[in-house]
C-alpha cells in the first residue's frame, strides 16, 4: 500500500475515535452529579491526537529507516571487486541495480515470473526495452539476482510498514478512547501536545542550521588540511589545477581574495542601485501615493521579486551587457574617433545593474512595510507642530523606521551575496582583481558552482575548497545578521 493511500486511513481511524470520544464524554456529561475536567472537544482532541501522531511518527521513521537497510543490505552482496573500489564506483553500481529493479516492478506479472536468478542480464534488458524502459548499458549478471532481492525486500517492507502503522494507530485510538473519563485531564494532555508540537517546529530550522554547518565544517577541515589557510584567505590567485585521484601533481592557486573582491564588489554596486530606489518607492507608496496609485505600484513592483534570477541572467546577457557595450563604444568614438569599446559586456557594472533590479522589490516592499507599520500618532503629532510632510519623514517617521529598514538592507544584501546565475552570466567566471567596474569579475558562489559539477568524488582539494568558499560564505552571512541584529536593537530602544 502506498504511503500516499496509508496517510489518509490514519487520520480517518483518529477522527472515527474522535467522534466516538466526543458522544461518549457528551455522555459522561452531568451523570452521576459528576463534572467533567475537560469539554468534550477536549476528549475528542485527546483521542485523535494519540491515534494519528504515533502512527505518522512510525510511517516517518520507517521511511526514513528502510531504505537504507534494504541498501546496506543488497550493497552486501556485491561482488569483492565492486566493493575494493570506491564508494562512487559502488554507489553506482547499486544505482543501476535499483533501476533494474524498476524496471521488473513495472512489467505484467507473467513476464516478470519468467525473470529468475539466472537470467542472464541480456534477456533481462531486452524484455525492459521491448517495454520502452530505459536500462543502463553498464549492467551484469549478477545484478539481476539483487535486483530481484532488492524488489523483494522492498515489497515486504512495504507491508509490514502498513501492519505496523496501522496497529499503531488503532492501538492508540483503543487505549486513549479508554482512558476517557469524568476526571481525565484531556485539555491539559492535548496543550503539551500542541506546545511539543510547536517546539519541534521551531527545533527544525536550528537543527536544519546545524546540519548544514557540520556537513561543511568537517569537509572545510579536511580541506585545510591539504591547502594552508594563509595561501587560501589571503592568496590573490585563483586557478585550481584538476588532476588525477593519486596525482602528486600540483593542485593549483586557491587564493580566496579574488573570489571575495567580486562578491563584494558586485553586492555593493547593486546595493548602491537598489538601496536608494527601493527605499524612495516605499517612501512615496506609504507616504504620498493614494490608494489606488499604490494598489497598482506595489503589485507590479513585486513582480520582479517572482521573476526567477535566471531569467535575470538572460535579461543582462542579451539585452544590458550589449547595450553597454555599445553605449560605451558610441561615448568613445564621440569623443576619440575611435570606436572601442570601454566597458566590457560581462562585467561588474552589468551584473551589479541587473542584480540591483532584482533586489529593488525586496527593499521597497520590506521597507513599505516597516513605514507603514509607524504608529499614526507620531505622524499626527509632527504634522501638528507645524511640521511639513517631508519634515515628518525625515525627522520622524524614518528614525522611528530605522531599524526595520536597516534590517530589510541587510537582508537584501544577504540576498545579493548569495546569487549565482545572474554573476555566471552577467559578469562571467574569470577570477580577477580589479577595481575597474568595467571588467569581468566573479563571485563565491559561482566557483562552488565550478568546483562541484560533474561526477566528481570529495578527496581532492579541488572538490574540497567549495565546502571552504561555503563556509566562508556562511560566516560572512552570519556575521551581516549579528550586525543588523546589533543595530535593530540598538535604534529600537532609542526610539521607543
Amino acid at each position: 500500500m502506498s504511503t500516499f493511500t496509508i496517510i489518509p486511513i490514519v487520520f480517518v481511524i483518529g477522527l472515527v475515535g474522535a467522534v466516538m470520544a466526543y458522544r461518549r464524554s457528551r455522555a459522561l456529561v452531568g451523570k452521576d452529579g459528576v463534572k467533567m475536567h475537560s469539554r468534550p472537544t477536549y476528549h475528542a482532541s485527546f483521542v485523535a491526537c494519540w491515534g494519528i501522531i504515533p502512527a505518522l511518527l512510525t510511517l516517518a521513521v520507517w521511511l526514513i529507516v528502510s531504505p537504507i537497510v534494504i541498501s546496506t543490505n543488497v550493497s552486501g552482496n556485491f561482488p569483492e571487486g565492486v566493493l575494493a573500489q570506491s564508494q562512487l564506483t559502488e554507489g553506482l553500481a547499486y544505482g543501476i541495480v535499483e533501476s533494474i529493479g524498476t524496471g521488473l516492478r513495472v512489467l505484467p506479472d507473467d513476464e516478470r515470473a519468467t525473470i529468475t536468478d539466472t537470467t542472464p542480464v541480456a534477456d533481462v534488458t531486452a524484455l525492459l526495452r521491448n517495454r520502452g524502459i530505459p536500462t543502463a548499458s553498464a549492467a551484469t549478471d549478477w545484478m539481476v539476482p539483487l535486483a530481484l532481492q532488492l524488489n523483494s525486500l522492498q515489497f515486504w517492507s512495504r507491508w509490514a510498514m502498513t501492519l505496523v502503522v496501522f496497529v499503531v494507530a488503532v492501538a492508540g485510538t483503543f487505549w486513549s478512547y479508554r482512558q476517557i473519563a469524568p476526571r481525565l485531564r484531556a485539555r491539559n494532555n492535548v496543550e503539551r501536545i500542541v506546545n511539543g508540537a510547536l517546539i519541534a517546529a521551531s527545533s527544525i530550522a536550528i537543527m536544519t542550521t546545524v546540519g548544514i554547518v557540520f556537513s561543511m565544517l568537517f569537509e572545510t577541515i579536511d580541506f585545510f588540511s591539504r591547502i594552508s589557510p594563509a595561501e587560501f584567505f589571503f592568496g590573490t590567485v585563483w586557478e585550481p589545477r584538476f588532476s588525477n585521484v593519486g596525482s602528486s601533481g600540483n593542485a593549483g592557486s586557491f587564493g580566496f581574495i579574488p573570489l571575495l573582491a567580486g562578491t563584494l564588489y558586485i553586492g555593493a554596486v547593486a546595493m548602491l542601485i537598489a538601496v536608494p530606489i527601493g527605499l524612495f518607492a516605499a517612501i512615496y507608496m506609504a507616504e504620498y501615493a493614494d490608494n489606488r496609485t499604490r494598489s497598482i505600484v506595489k503589485p507590479l513592483l513585486e513582480v520582479l521579486a517572482g521573476i526567477p534570477t535566471i531569467v535575470y541572467g538572460f535579461f543582462a546577457l542579451i539585452t544590458v551587457g550589449p547595450f553597454l557595450r555599445d553605449l560605451s563604444a558610441q561615448i568613445s568614438g564621440l569623443v576619440s574617433g575611435n570606436y572601442v569599446s570601454f566597458i566590457e559586456a560581462q562585467s561588474v557594472l552589468t551584473a551589479g545593474l541587473v542584480m540591483a533590479i532584482m533586489l529593488i522589490p525586496f527593499v521597497s516592499s520590506l521597507s513599505d512595510d516597516i513605514i507603514t507599520s509607524v504608529p499614526t500618532s507620531l505622524r499626527d503629532g509632527s504634522l501638528g507642530l507645524g511640521a511639513t510632510r517631508s519634515e515628518t519623514i525625515k525627522r520622524v517617521i524614518l528614525p522611528a523606521a530605522l531599524p526595520g529598514i536597516v534590517s530589510a538592507v541587510l537582508l537584501t544584501a544577504s540576498r545579493a551575496i548569495g546569487e549565482t546565475m545572474i554573476v555566471v552570466l552577467a559578469a562571467g567566471v574569470a577570477a580577477n582583481l580589479t577595481l575597474n567596474p568595467f571588467e569581468p569579475m566573479t563571485t563565491i558562489t559561482v566557483k562552488i558552482v565550478a568546483q562541484l559539477t560533474g561526477d566528481l568524488e570529495f578527496n581532492t582539494p579541488q572538490t574540497l575548497v567549495a565546502f571552504a568558499l561555503g563556509m566562508t560564505l556562511f560566516v560572512i552571512t552570519l556575521c551581516l545578521n549579528v550586525y543588523a541584529l546589533y543595530i535593530v536593537r540598538k535604534y529600537k530602544e532609542q526610539y521607543e
